[in-house]
This record gives structure tokens, C-alpha cells and sequence, in this order.
């Protein structure tokens, strides 16, 4: 048995070393968790529990720090580094690691508990969409379709909850915008991997100790504009955003992406509105509704699954407004038909048998879209085609 911790820990200190050499900082006891490429989130409750997510699931790590002195010490030493601060004056930091690692961190008074710190780690080779096939995330088929409505310039919101997936997915369905054309990015804390040559990244900054200098996601987007973007992707619509975002895509902007929070594509458009009322402007819901049905094409809908998998549940068209009711129609659901033997949910998404709308746009714009694709929903104009018949 003491061999065995003595080589565990002979393991960990190896790990430390070798992430000290990757660049050149040292987080502490949690250094080799932040370097365990198995390891997706660090989560520290205080100096004497840390959870980590392994595969979707969490459990309780056996490192701990040797008191809450020495986690606030790397707290501010990780503020500090990325220009930020933590105190008492502003005991909340929201930052990210020169690796692009997502950090929050919050002190006493506000955490009752002792100190909390929470990592959100960058992959270091984005996942792409053959990953996302395989993990069982979506389909070949779904893929498919969700590359060709990118190409067709659709404007697409993945929603979702804390942790489904959603800024993953995002950055899949980025990867489909060509290379000809100019990205402009918005986040709060730049997690996007976008590999396009033409692309400008934009960070927002919260408020200096003295409340002066935020520039929040509503003055970039409305800068961005100014930009002359091909696309605008947002990281996440999260405040009055929303209301710039939908004019944008309503002014020509059209092939945007983002994310929000939501638990069904239904609740995407409720979630939406609230967004849009924290604007400040006054409109009226009507006239909200008609933004959101003529702005929004698709709805991506992914969740985590009670196994700790992440999987896209929904891919639904927004079809337009019957009266005040803006009108959806699923294009892919995810149907569950039970667990295996190692306790992992079993299922698919699978088409539902409606055509969607969107193909006659894809097709009048000559996408060119995969096999599979063209045999679920054939060109209804080609030469060839003949009802009731998949070419």
C-alpha cells in the first residue's frame, strides 16, 4: 500500500513538474489536474474539497490545499497574472489561463464556506465534428445538415444548460464557415477555437475597481457591426445583447451563431425574449416575436444526459409566427431506448420524417451537402427526382 501512494504521488509531482515546464506557473496542489487532459473542469469548494469532471461525471479528487491562505494565494496570483484582482473591495473574478482555461473565482464574505475557484479547461486540439459522430453526440446525418445550413448562411442559436455542451457545438458548427470569409467573435472569456485565417477576436472587460471601464458584449456586438463581418459569432447571449444580435441578423448579417441558456427550444424563445427586454428598449411582445421568428432559422438543442454524456437532443427550424405564436417544427430528436451494461444511456438522434424548410434554401444555393444528406431529403427540382423515391 505505501508503495502505491508513494508512486501516486512520485506521479503527481512528475505531472507538477512537467506542467511547471508547459508555462512556467505553478496553481498548487491542482497544477497536475489542470495538465490531466482526461479532466474537463476543476472545481474547488473550499481549501479541503476539490471535485474534478471526468467524462461527464463527477467525483471527489484526494488533493486538497494545505489551508484557505494557500488557495487565495493562488487565486490572486492567477487574477494578478491575467490583470485582474481579487479583494475585499471586488471578492468576484471572472478570467482565463494563457491557455484559454475559464476561471472563476469568489472570497469570503461572499462564499461562506471559504474561497471557491472554478476552472473550465481549453482543449488543447479542438474537438471536430467526426469527434462529436463518434462520442455519440449527434449523427453523421445531423451533421450533415447542420454543415449545410451553416454554408447556407442560417442564423443558429445552440441552447442548453450549465455544462451540456453547448460552446463544444458552437465551435463545430463554426468550423463550417468557409475560409473566404471575415469572422468577428464576442465572449465574455474567449473559449472559441476558430481556425478561419480571417477572423478578429473580441474580449469584453468588466467594470476597474471604481466602476469605470466595462465594455459589456452589448458594446461589441454593436461595434462589431462596424466591422464589416461575414458572420458574427457570440459566445453567449446572456443580457440585452439579444436585441442587437437579432437586428444584426436581420440587417444582413445572416450565417450568425451563438448560445444561450435554455432547457428546450420552446424555452430557447421565451429565454430569448426576457434577453431582448433587458435591453431597455420598450417594444412591445409582438413586435419582439416578429424579430425573433424572422432573425432565428434553426434551434440546436443539447443536453447532459443523467450518465454524464453530452448529446444533442433537438435540431428544430423555426417555421415562422400563427399570430402571436412563433411556430417550430423539429427536424431531428433524439429518440432514448434504454442503458447497456456499463450504465450509458442508449439512443439516437434520428430524423423525424418532416422535410425541413431550410433544404430549399440549401439546394437554390447549390450547397454542396453530403450523400446521406441528399438521399434523407433529394433535390425535389433535380431531373431525376420522383416522389416517394430517395435517389
Amino acid at each position: 500500500m505505501g508503495s502505491t501512494v508513494a508512486f501516486h504521488l512520485a506521479e503527481l509531482e512528475s505531472a507538477a513538474g512537467e506542467a511547471r515546464s508547459l508555462d512556467g506557473r505553478d496553481y498548487g496542489p491542482i497544477t497536475p489536474l489542470l495538465h490531466d487532459d482526461s479532466i474537463s473542469e476543476v472545481m474547488v469548494n473550499g481549501a479541503g474539497q476539490i471535485y474534478i469532471e471526468r467524462k461527464g461525471q463527477l467525483f471527489l479528487s484526494d488533493v486538497t490545499f494545505g489551508s484557505e491562505a494557500d488557495l487565495i494565494r493562488v487565486i490572486r496570483e492567477i487574477a494578478a497574472f491575467v490583470g485582474r484582482r481579487i479583494d475585499d473591495d471586488s471578492p468576484m473574478v471572472d478570467c482565463r489561463l494563457p491557455d484559454g482555461s475559464r476561471v472563476n473565482a469568489i472570497i469570503p464574505p461572499l462564499a461562506i464556506d471559504g474561497p471557491s475557484l472554478t476552472i473550465r479547461k481549453f482543449a488543447r486540439d479542438p474537438f471536430t465534428v467526426q469527434d462529436l459522430i463518434s462520442f455519440g453526440t449527434m449523427t453523421a446525418e445531423a451533421a450533415g445538415f447542420l454543415e449545410a445550413c451553416v454554408k447556407a448562411h442560417f442564423n443558429v442559436l445552440v441552447a442548453g444548460g450549465t455544462g451540456s455542451g453547448k460552446t463544444t457545438t458552437l465551435n463545430v458548427l463554426s468550423s463550417f464557415i468557409p475560409d473566404t470569409e471575415r469572422v468577428v467573435t464576442i465572449e465574455d472569456a474567449a473559449e472559441l477555437q476558430l481556425r478561419q485565417p480571417h477572423k478578429v477576436r473580441l474580449e469584453s472587460r468588466p467594470a476597474r475597481i471604481d466602476g469605470s471601464g466595462r465594455i459589456s458584449i452589448r458594446d461589441l456586438v454593436v461595434n462589431a457591426l462596424r466591422m464589416r463581418p461575414d458572420r458574427i459569432v457570440i459566445g453567449e447571449c446572456r443580457s440585452g445583447e439579444a436585441l442587437d444580435m437579432l437586428q444584426a441578423m436581420n440587417t444582413g448579417h445572416d450565417g450568425s451563431l451563438t448560445t444561450v441558456h435554455a432547457n428546450s427550444p420552446r424555452d430557447t424563445l421565451a429565454r430569448l425574449e426576457t434577453l431582448v427586454l433587458m435591453s431597455g428598449v420598450d417594444l412591445p411582445q409582438r413586435a419582439i416575436r416578429e424579430q425573433i421568428a424572422s432573425a432565428i432559422h434553426l434551434i440546436v438543442q443539447q443536453a447532459r444526459l443523467r450518465d454524464g454524456s453530452r448529446r444533442v437532443t433537438n435540431i428544430t427550424e423555426v417555421v415562422g409566427r400563427e399570430g402571436d405564436t412563433i411556430t417550430l417544427q423539429d427536424v431531428f430528436l433524439f429518440e432514448e431506448t434504454g442503458m447497456d451494461g456499463n450504465g450509458r444511456l442508449q439512443g439516437k438522434l434520428s430524423p423525424t420524417g418532416i422535410r425541413p424548410n431550410a433544404m430549399a434554401k440549401i439546394y437554390s444555393k447549390r450547397v454542396a451537402i453530403s450523400p446521406a444528406l441528399a438521399a434523407l431529403f433529394p433535390d425535389r427540382k433535380a431531373p431525376d427526382f420522383t416522389v416517394g423515391v430517395r435517389r
